[in-house]
């Protein structure tokens, strides 16, 4: 009687403690039963310490990578110990290996999707859509739609934190002076990039990553994308009577695409085509075609670099002065980006396999996705999301591996793309626009919108189980 209870009691805390720390319930193929053992405490300590570090982020200013490497290490580091004393030495060497393959997959693709936006960012795509936008001379209200509109569109396509970041600086350019204005438009933002990432494989970190283990086919994610919609439209209907009436000073200036930009931007497109077609046809996985969509826009990037020389020298030589023809370097394009970003998914995956390595799957995946039942679990999922980083709870959904069918599936997706939206600090966009609208856009000026944020939740999950039956 007390063995079956004291089992139970174990469950329950070790599912708590996936919630609220999702690495917690991962495992592997290969690992040991270290619930119980001073190991595993450790490793428990240890990553928690380390994510309060980055949920701090704000106030202390450290990189998000840096806690979540540290505690990488130093965990395993304490696991290495712990199976040598049990007699499994290579054990948590092959276990290491396994998790390095994942995150290399990961960091491969999202390197080759960085650089293409970089590039189109370098050659004024997005400066050129911000300064069209601020020519229309739109009021505060229209220019709130348009802006949560587009990043509702752009963001499945560049991402969600670009899209918020290239939104935000059209309001910041229009709305400077009317506070009220820029803190509605920023989280309407938010909440749109947040659901429009979420329909698509390539709009957000946790779409990629279930649509890279092959859980859902890449066609099957744009099912959500009408409660994606509902998600973003329910708050912004709600925030639409809020905004302030009247218009800004319409705003001067023109910004110039340099050349090439409209090359990049198709390269994009055959790019993308390239990482479907080599997880679809070839069954290869999908950041070899990135890769090879890389390699494209670096010979092209060649091609510019030569023209530009042979065209300055030939100005030079007729006007006795260089000639204004954009060079441009790959490179430098791969040197901006986001490396604190990819290094922070190092850092998660490796503490995540840790923690999964201790054994702790059977608790964790028993509690809540037995007991409670998979609908409920995703959508608590979504719901801790808005305190943690969305990130972390999808590694730990996908290393649990639960038994799930389709729709399901689509339901913890659509959770952990825009649960984040709950709170300022609860995705990537959100912390960012705080930064870029500092002062303005605040945790406070969110958060007084987060009832209407909910709505679109909870109806975005009720369309999602009304319009897409046939996947469950």
């Amino acid at each position: 009687m007390f063995t079956s209870t004291h089992r139970r009691v174990r469950a329950a805390c070790a599912g708590a403690l996936a919630m609220a720390f999702p690495a917690l319930a991962l495992a592997s193929d290969s690992s040991l039963d270290l619930t119980t053992h001073w190991a595993g405490y450790a490793a428990i300590a240890i990553f928690v310490g380390s994510y309060v570090l980055v949920v701090a982020e704000e106030f202390t200013h450290l990189r998000k990578s840096q806690p979540v490497m540290m505690a990488a290490g130093v965990i395993w580091g304490v696991l290495a110990i712990a199976s040598a004393q049990l007699g499994q030495t290579e054990l948590a060497h092959l276990a290491v290996r396994d998790y390095l393959l994942e995150f290399a997959e990961l960091l491969l693709f999202l390197l080759a999707a960085m650089t293409y936006v970089n590039a189109m960012s370098e050659r004024g795509l997005f400066e050129a859509l911000r300064m069209r936008l601020l020519d229309r001379g739109l009021g505060y209200r229209a220019l709130f739609w348009v802006t949560g509109g587009l990043a509702f569109v752009l963001s499945p396509i560049i991402d969600n934190l670009t899209t918020a970041l290239v939104m935000c600086a059209v309001v910041l350019a229009v709305g400077r002076e009317n506070t009220k204005f820029v803190a509605l438009a920023c989280i309407n933002i938010v909440v749109a990039a947040n659901a429009g990432g979420a329909f698509s494989p390539f709009g957000d970190i946790t779409t990629l990553m279930v649509w890279q283990r092959g859980l859902v086919e890449f066609w099957t994610f744009f099912a959500l994308f009408l409660p994606s919609l509902v998600n973003w439209l329910v708050p912004a209907a709600c925030m639409h009577f809020a905004v302030p009436r009247g218009a800004p000073a319409p705003a001067v200036g023109k910004a110039l695409v340099k050349r090439g930009a409209w090359v990049m931007v198709a390269l994009f497109a055959l790019t993308i085509v390239l990482a479907v077609s080599f997880h679809n046809f070839l069954h290869l996985p999908p950041f070899m075609g990135m890769m090879t969509g890389l390699a494209l826009l670096k010979f092209y990037g060649w091609w510019l670099t030569r023209t530009a020389r042979s065209s300055e020298a030939a100005d030079f030589d007729r006007q006795g002065a260089p000639g204004d023809v954009d060079a441009f370097d790959t490179y430098e394009q791969v040197a901006r980006a986001e490396w604190d970003t990819l290094l922070f998914f190092f850092g998660v995956i490796m503490c995540v396999g840790a923690l999964g390595y201790c054994g702790y799957l059977a608790l964790g995946s028993q509690y809540f996705y037995g007991d409670l039942g998979p609908t409920k679990a995703n959508i608590l999922i979504g719901l801790m999301s808005a305190i943690l980083d969305n990130i972390p709870m999808m590694v730990a959904v996908l290393q649990m591996n639960p038994d799930m069918s389709t729709g399901q599936w689509l339901l913890v997706t659509l959770t952990a793309g825009v649960g984040g939206s709950l709170l300022s600090i609860g995705s990537a966009a959100g912390v960012a626009l705080m930064g870029q609208a500092r002062g303005q856009y605040t945790f406070f000026s969110h958060l007084k919108w987060t009832w209407a944020i909910a709505l679109g939740y909870a109806a975005g999950i009720w369309v999602h189980l009304l319009v897409n039956a046939r996947y469950f």
